[in-house]
Protein backbone atom coordinates (compact mmCIF):
# COMPACT_ATOMS: atom_id res chain seq x y z
CA UNK A 1 0.00 0.00 0.00
CA UNK A 2 1.48 3.49 -0.44
CA UNK A 3 1.13 6.53 1.50
CA UNK A 4 -2.24 7.54 0.61
CA UNK A 5 -4.01 4.08 0.97
CA UNK A 6 -2.22 3.56 4.81
CA UNK A 7 -3.41 7.39 5.53
CA UNK A 8 -6.78 6.15 4.37
CA UNK A 9 -7.03 2.98 6.89
CA UNK A 10 -6.06 5.19 9.59
CA UNK A 11 -8.74 7.24 9.25
CA UNK A 12 -11.14 4.39 8.97
CA UNK A 13 -9.57 3.39 12.41
CA UNK A 14 -10.18 6.62 13.78
CA UNK A 15 -13.49 6.82 13.07
CA UNK A 16 -13.93 3.60 15.43
CA UNK A 17 -11.79 4.93 17.73
CA UNK A 18 -14.19 8.07 18.26
CA UNK A 19 -17.40 5.90 18.07
CA UNK A 20 -16.06 3.42 20.78
CA UNK A 21 -14.66 6.06 22.31
CA UNK A 22 -18.14 8.40 22.76
CA UNK A 23 -20.18 5.13 23.92
CA UNK A 24 -17.93 3.89 26.24
CA UNK A 25 -17.97 8.11 27.82
CA UNK A 26 -21.90 7.30 27.18
CA UNK A 27 -21.28 4.49 29.60
CA UNK A 28 -19.20 6.08 32.60
CA UNK A 29 -22.07 9.23 32.56
CA UNK A 30 -24.37 6.28 33.41
CA UNK A 31 -21.60 5.12 36.18
CA UNK A 32 -21.62 8.25 37.50
CA UNK A 33 -25.10 8.52 37.95
CA UNK A 34 -25.06 5.62 39.25
CA UNK A 35 -22.42 6.47 42.25
CA UNK A 36 -24.19 9.90 42.49
CA UNK A 37 -27.18 7.80 43.30
CA UNK A 38 -25.83 5.47 45.64
CA UNK A 39 -22.97 7.27 47.20
CA UNK A 40 -20.53 5.64 45.87
CA UNK A 41 -16.69 7.44 45.23
CA UNK A 42 -15.76 8.57 41.63
CA UNK A 43 -12.07 7.10 41.87
CA UNK A 44 -12.06 3.26 42.70
CA UNK A 45 -8.27 2.54 42.27
CA UNK A 46 -8.37 -1.30 42.50
CA UNK A 47 -10.64 -0.88 39.17
CA UNK A 48 -8.54 1.25 37.27
CA UNK A 49 -5.55 -1.24 37.97
CA UNK A 50 -7.26 -4.58 36.65
CA UNK A 51 -8.15 -2.42 33.96
CA UNK A 52 -4.76 -1.62 33.05
CA UNK A 53 -3.05 -4.94 33.98
CA UNK A 54 -6.25 -6.24 31.34
CA UNK A 55 -5.50 -4.43 28.30
CA UNK A 56 -1.64 -4.51 28.62
CA UNK A 57 -1.34 -7.87 28.94
CA UNK A 58 -4.16 -8.10 25.44
CA UNK A 59 -2.02 -5.16 24.08
CA UNK A 60 1.20 -7.80 24.12
CA UNK A 61 4.77 -6.79 25.07
CA UNK A 62 5.70 -4.38 22.54
CA UNK A 63 2.64 -2.03 22.75
CA UNK A 64 2.05 -3.12 27.08
CA UNK A 65 3.50 0.48 27.68
CA UNK A 66 2.20 2.35 25.33
CA UNK A 67 -1.58 1.33 25.99
CA UNK A 68 -0.97 1.90 29.75
CA UNK A 69 -0.41 5.59 28.91
CA UNK A 70 -3.36 5.69 26.55
CA UNK A 71 -6.01 4.10 29.28
CA UNK A 72 -4.57 6.22 32.36
CA UNK A 73 -5.74 9.17 30.29
CA UNK A 74 -8.98 7.66 29.72
CA UNK A 75 -9.14 7.25 33.08
CA UNK A 76 -8.51 11.10 33.46
CA UNK A 77 -11.13 11.75 31.11
CA UNK A 78 -13.68 9.23 32.22
CA UNK A 79 -13.12 10.64 35.58
CA UNK A 80 -13.53 14.50 34.68
CA UNK A 81 -16.28 13.68 32.80
CA UNK A 82 -17.83 11.73 35.41
CA UNK A 83 -17.25 14.71 38.50
CA UNK A 84 -18.12 17.45 35.92
CA UNK A 85 -22.24 15.35 36.10
CA UNK A 86 -21.55 14.94 40.41
CA UNK A 87 -20.16 18.50 41.22
CA UNK A 88 -20.58 18.94 44.26
CA UNK A 89 -20.00 22.96 45.75
CA UNK A 90 -17.47 22.64 48.30
CA UNK A 91 -16.44 24.39 50.63
CA UNK A 92 -13.48 26.17 48.62
CA UNK A 93 -16.05 26.83 45.75
CA UNK A 94 -18.27 28.99 48.47
CA UNK A 95 -14.95 31.09 49.74
CA UNK A 96 -14.04 31.62 46.34
CA UNK A 97 -17.05 32.77 45.55
CA UNK A 98 -18.06 35.08 48.60
CA UNK A 99 -14.42 36.84 48.02
CA UNK A 100 -15.34 37.54 44.46
CA UNK A 101 -18.57 39.15 45.07
CA UNK A 102 -16.78 40.99 48.46
CA UNK A 103 -13.58 42.12 47.33
CA UNK A 104 -14.00 46.04 45.88
CA UNK A 105 -13.69 46.44 42.26
CA UNK A 106 -10.91 48.98 42.44
CA UNK A 107 -7.50 47.89 43.76
CA UNK A 108 -6.49 49.80 46.75
CA UNK A 109 -4.35 52.79 46.37
CA UNK A 110 -2.52 54.13 49.31
CA UNK A 111 -2.09 51.03 51.78
CA UNK A 112 0.39 50.51 54.55
CA UNK A 113 2.28 48.25 52.53
CA UNK A 114 5.44 45.68 54.17
CA UNK A 115 9.07 45.09 52.02
CA UNK A 116 12.07 43.54 52.90
CA UNK A 117 14.92 45.98 52.95
CA UNK A 118 15.86 49.51 53.05
CA UNK A 119 14.62 52.37 51.07
CA UNK A 120 15.60 52.07 47.32
CA UNK A 121 15.35 48.15 47.11
CA UNK A 122 13.28 46.36 44.47
CA UNK A 123 10.79 45.67 46.47
CA UNK A 124 9.73 49.10 46.78
CA UNK A 125 9.87 49.75 42.85
CA UNK A 126 7.12 47.46 42.63
CA UNK A 127 5.51 48.60 45.35
CA UNK A 128 4.82 51.42 43.80
CA UNK A 129 4.28 50.43 40.67
CA UNK A 130 1.40 48.24 42.15
CA UNK A 131 0.07 50.78 43.92
CA UNK A 132 -0.54 54.58 43.40
CA UNK A 133 0.49 56.03 46.68
CA UNK A 134 1.75 53.17 49.53
CA UNK A 135 2.72 53.89 53.25
CA UNK A 136 5.88 51.26 53.45
CA UNK A 137 7.43 49.69 56.66
CA UNK A 138 10.71 48.05 56.03
CA UNK A 139 11.39 44.74 57.52
CA UNK A 140 14.73 42.93 57.89
CA UNK A 141 13.57 39.68 56.41
CA UNK A 142 11.20 37.86 54.19
CA UNK A 143 9.84 35.97 57.28
CA UNK A 144 9.56 39.25 58.49
CA UNK A 145 6.80 40.33 55.86
CA UNK A 146 5.20 37.42 56.10
CA UNK A 147 4.65 38.01 60.02
CA UNK A 148 3.78 42.01 59.65
CA UNK A 149 0.46 40.11 57.32
CA UNK A 150 -0.22 37.60 59.04
CA UNK A 151 -0.21 40.11 63.02
CA UNK A 152 -2.11 42.80 60.79
CA UNK A 153 0.75 45.55 60.84
CA UNK A 154 0.66 45.93 57.16
CA UNK A 155 -2.56 45.51 54.90
CA UNK A 156 -0.24 43.62 52.10
CA UNK A 157 3.48 42.70 51.52
CA UNK A 158 5.69 42.37 48.37
CA UNK A 159 8.04 40.18 48.06
CA UNK A 160 10.17 38.56 45.14
CA UNK A 161 9.65 35.23 43.95
CA UNK A 162 11.27 34.28 40.49
CA UNK A 163 14.05 36.23 38.33
CA UNK A 164 14.47 35.44 34.84
CA UNK A 165 17.73 34.62 34.76
CA UNK A 166 18.41 33.36 38.32
CA UNK A 167 15.42 31.60 38.67
CA UNK A 168 13.19 30.80 41.36
CA UNK A 169 14.06 32.59 44.99
CA UNK A 170 13.79 29.69 46.99
CA UNK A 171 12.99 30.86 50.57
CA UNK A 172 10.13 32.69 49.57
CA UNK A 173 8.77 29.35 48.42
CA UNK A 174 10.06 27.42 51.40
CA UNK A 175 8.45 30.18 53.76
CA UNK A 176 4.99 30.06 51.96
CA UNK A 177 4.32 26.54 53.26
CA UNK A 178 4.74 27.68 56.72
CA UNK A 179 2.53 30.87 56.56
CA UNK A 180 -1.00 31.89 56.08
CA UNK A 181 -1.69 34.48 53.40
CA UNK A 182 -3.05 34.91 49.86
CA UNK A 183 -1.52 36.33 46.55
CA UNK A 184 -4.22 39.51 45.42
CA UNK A 185 -1.44 40.65 42.44
CA UNK A 186 1.91 39.73 40.62
CA UNK A 187 4.52 42.29 38.87
CA UNK A 188 7.12 42.01 36.79
CA UNK A 189 9.88 44.45 37.18
CA UNK A 190 13.00 45.40 34.79
CA UNK A 191 16.44 45.03 36.57
CA UNK A 192 19.35 46.89 36.11
CA UNK A 193 21.72 46.09 38.29
CA UNK A 194 24.59 48.63 38.53
CA UNK A 195 28.33 48.81 40.60
CA UNK A 196 28.06 51.58 43.03
CA UNK A 197 30.92 52.94 44.78
CA UNK A 198 31.67 55.67 47.07
CA UNK A 199 32.57 59.24 45.19
CA UNK A 200 36.28 58.73 44.43
CA UNK A 201 36.85 55.15 44.28
CA UNK A 202 38.50 53.20 41.12
CA UNK A 203 36.62 50.17 38.96
CA UNK A 204 40.38 48.54 38.72
CA UNK A 205 40.59 48.72 42.78
CA UNK A 206 37.58 47.44 44.48
CA UNK A 207 38.19 44.23 46.29
CA UNK A 208 34.76 43.76 47.91
CA UNK A 209 31.32 43.60 46.37
CA UNK A 210 28.10 43.37 48.51
CA UNK A 211 24.38 42.36 46.57
CA UNK A 212 21.70 40.07 47.21
CA UNK A 213 21.96 36.73 46.03
CA UNK A 214 20.20 37.19 43.44
CA UNK A 215 21.56 39.73 42.25
CA UNK A 216 25.26 38.27 42.61
CA UNK A 217 23.74 35.27 40.32
CA UNK A 218 22.31 37.68 37.55
CA UNK A 219 25.83 39.27 37.26
CA UNK A 220 28.21 36.45 37.22
CA UNK A 221 30.15 36.90 33.83
CA UNK A 222 30.94 40.91 34.83
CA UNK A 223 31.90 39.73 38.12
CA UNK A 224 34.42 37.55 36.19
CA UNK A 225 36.04 41.30 35.93
CA UNK A 226 36.78 40.68 39.62
CA UNK A 227 38.79 37.26 39.87
CA UNK A 228 40.70 38.70 43.21
CA UNK A 229 37.61 40.45 44.89
CA UNK A 230 35.52 38.89 47.78
CA UNK A 231 31.84 38.41 46.94
CA UNK A 232 29.64 38.85 49.84
CA UNK A 233 25.69 38.21 49.89
CA UNK A 234 23.69 40.56 52.07
CA UNK A 235 19.97 40.93 52.62
CA UNK A 236 19.21 42.96 49.86
CA UNK A 237 20.51 45.21 47.17
CA UNK A 238 19.76 48.54 49.03
CA UNK A 239 21.58 47.35 52.16
CA UNK A 240 24.52 46.66 49.93
CA UNK A 241 24.41 50.11 48.69
CA UNK A 242 23.64 51.78 52.34
CA UNK A 243 26.67 49.68 53.72
CA UNK A 244 29.28 50.83 51.01
CA UNK A 245 28.13 54.32 51.65
CA UNK A 246 27.82 54.29 55.62
CA UNK A 247 31.98 52.65 55.28
CA UNK A 248 33.00 55.71 53.39
CA UNK A 249 35.74 53.13 51.80
CA UNK A 250 36.61 53.38 47.91
CA UNK A 251 37.91 49.98 47.81
CA UNK A 252 34.18 48.21 48.16
CA UNK A 253 30.85 48.41 46.19
CA UNK A 254 27.69 47.36 45.35
CA UNK A 255 25.53 46.09 42.92
CA UNK A 256 22.46 47.94 43.07
CA UNK A 257 19.82 49.82 41.81
CA UNK A 258 20.07 53.21 40.49
CA UNK A 259 17.85 55.22 42.73
CA UNK A 260 20.32 53.56 45.50
CA UNK A 261 22.89 55.98 43.42
CA UNK A 262 21.28 59.29 44.13
CA UNK A 263 19.48 57.95 47.61
CA UNK A 264 22.97 56.85 49.55
CA UNK A 265 25.27 59.61 47.38
CA UNK A 266 27.24 57.25 45.41
CA UNK A 267 28.62 56.98 42.04
CA UNK A 268 28.24 54.40 39.26
CA UNK A 269 31.42 52.77 38.19
CA UNK A 270 29.32 50.30 35.35
CA UNK A 271 25.82 50.24 34.33
CA UNK A 272 23.36 47.87 33.57
CA UNK A 273 25.69 44.50 34.39
CA UNK A 274 23.34 42.55 34.75
CA UNK A 275 24.12 38.81 31.88
CA UNK A 276 20.64 39.15 30.55
CA UNK A 277 19.43 42.88 28.86
CA UNK A 278 15.60 41.60 29.50
CA UNK A 279 16.37 40.41 32.93
CA UNK A 280 13.13 40.82 35.06
CA UNK A 281 11.85 39.81 38.53
CA UNK A 282 8.19 38.71 39.60
CA UNK A 283 6.54 40.08 42.35
CA UNK A 284 4.14 38.90 44.48
CA UNK A 285 1.48 41.34 46.57
CA UNK A 286 0.03 38.85 49.75
CA UNK A 287 -2.59 39.87 51.72
CA UNK A 288 -4.35 38.15 55.04
CA UNK A 289 -7.50 37.95 54.12
CA UNK A 290 -8.63 36.51 50.58
CA UNK A 291 -9.02 39.23 48.02
CA UNK A 292 -10.19 38.43 43.94
CA UNK A 293 -10.38 41.75 41.85
CA UNK A 294 -12.33 41.50 38.98
CA UNK A 295 -10.16 40.15 35.94
CA UNK A 296 -8.57 37.97 37.76
CA UNK A 297 -7.13 35.20 35.09
CA UNK A 298 -4.07 33.42 37.27
CA UNK A 299 -4.26 31.12 40.26
CA UNK A 300 -1.21 29.82 42.45
CA UNK A 301 -2.33 26.92 44.28
CA UNK A 302 0.00 24.38 46.77
CA UNK A 303 -0.26 20.99 47.32
CA UNK A 304 1.31 17.67 48.94
CA UNK A 305 0.65 14.38 46.30
CA UNK A 306 0.61 10.93 47.43
CA UNK A 307 4.16 9.18 47.27
CA UNK A 308 3.50 7.41 44.43
CA UNK A 309 4.76 6.65 40.65
CA UNK A 310 2.15 9.04 38.41
CA UNK A 311 1.01 11.10 41.26
CA UNK A 312 2.16 14.17 39.51
CA UNK A 313 1.11 12.80 36.10
CA UNK A 314 -2.51 12.81 37.29
CA UNK A 315 -2.71 15.79 38.52
CA UNK A 316 -0.96 17.29 35.34
CA UNK A 317 -3.39 15.35 32.86
CA UNK A 318 -6.76 16.23 35.17
CA UNK A 319 -5.62 20.04 34.02
CA UNK A 320 -4.67 19.28 30.96
CA UNK A 321 -8.24 17.55 30.37
CA UNK A 322 -9.78 20.36 31.64
CA UNK A 323 -8.07 22.53 29.20
CA UNK A 324 -6.35 24.80 32.30
CA UNK A 325 -2.56 25.82 31.42
CA UNK A 326 0.10 25.42 33.68
CA UNK A 327 2.75 28.39 33.75
CA UNK A 328 4.81 27.90 36.30
CA UNK A 329 5.70 24.48 38.14
CA UNK A 330 7.84 24.11 41.70
CA UNK A 331 8.80 21.47 43.76
CA UNK A 332 10.37 22.43 47.53
CA UNK A 333 10.89 19.62 50.35
CA UNK A 334 8.40 20.12 52.99
CA UNK A 335 10.88 20.14 56.43
CA UNK A 336 11.00 17.64 59.05
CA UNK A 337 8.86 15.22 56.29
CA UNK A 338 11.55 12.83 54.56
CA UNK A 339 11.34 12.76 50.89
CA UNK A 340 8.27 14.75 50.51
CA UNK A 341 7.52 17.86 48.62
CA UNK A 342 5.23 20.30 48.28
CA UNK A 343 4.54 21.24 44.80
CA UNK A 344 4.00 24.95 43.72
CA UNK A 345 1.06 25.33 40.45
CA UNK A 346 0.98 29.13 38.78
CA UNK A 347 -2.58 28.35 36.30
CA UNK A 348 -3.63 30.70 33.79
CA UNK A 349 -7.86 30.02 33.63
CA UNK A 350 -10.42 33.07 34.11
CA UNK A 351 -12.35 32.91 37.56
CA UNK A 352 -15.05 33.02 35.68
CA UNK A 353 -14.59 30.15 33.92
CA UNK A 354 -16.52 26.57 33.87
CA UNK A 355 -12.97 24.74 34.44
CA UNK A 356 -11.81 27.07 36.61
CA UNK A 357 -14.98 26.22 38.63
CA UNK A 358 -14.45 22.39 38.17
CA UNK A 359 -11.18 22.59 38.80
CA UNK A 360 -11.68 24.27 42.61
CA UNK A 361 -14.25 20.98 43.04
CA UNK A 362 -11.79 18.70 42.56
CA UNK A 363 -8.70 19.60 44.23
CA UNK A 364 -9.02 17.36 47.34
CA UNK A 365 -9.51 14.33 44.89
CA UNK A 366 -6.12 15.11 43.08
CA UNK A 367 -4.01 14.89 46.38
CA UNK A 368 -3.34 14.77 49.97
CA UNK A 369 -3.59 18.44 50.97
CA UNK A 370 -3.67 21.50 49.47
CA UNK A 371 -3.50 25.06 49.96
CA UNK A 372 -5.10 27.62 47.60
CA UNK A 373 -3.10 30.75 47.62
CA UNK A 374 -5.34 33.07 45.35
CA UNK A 375 -6.46 34.54 42.36
CA UNK A 376 -5.18 37.16 40.47
CA UNK A 377 -4.00 39.34 37.52
CA UNK A 378 -0.54 40.00 36.85
CA UNK A 379 0.99 43.53 35.73
CA UNK A 380 4.20 44.05 33.31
Amino acid sequence: MDLSELRNKIDEIDADIVRLFTARMDISAQVADFKRENNLPIYVPSRERSILQNVAEKAGPDMANYTRVLYSMIFELSRSYQQKRNTVETELYHTITQSIENTPKLFPQAPMVACQGVEGAYAQIACEKIFKSPFIMYFKNFDGVFSAIEKGLCQYGILPIENSTAGSVKKVYDLMINHSFSIVRTFRLKIDHNLLANPGAKFEEITEIYSHEQAINQCTEFLKQFPNAKITPVENTAVAASMVAQSGRTDIAALSSRSCEELYGLTCLAANIQDEGNNRTRFICISKNLEIYPGSDKTSIMMVLNHKPGALYKVLARMYVLGINVIKLESRPIPDRDFEFMFYFDLETSIYSEEFVQLMCELDDLCEEFKYLGSYTEVV
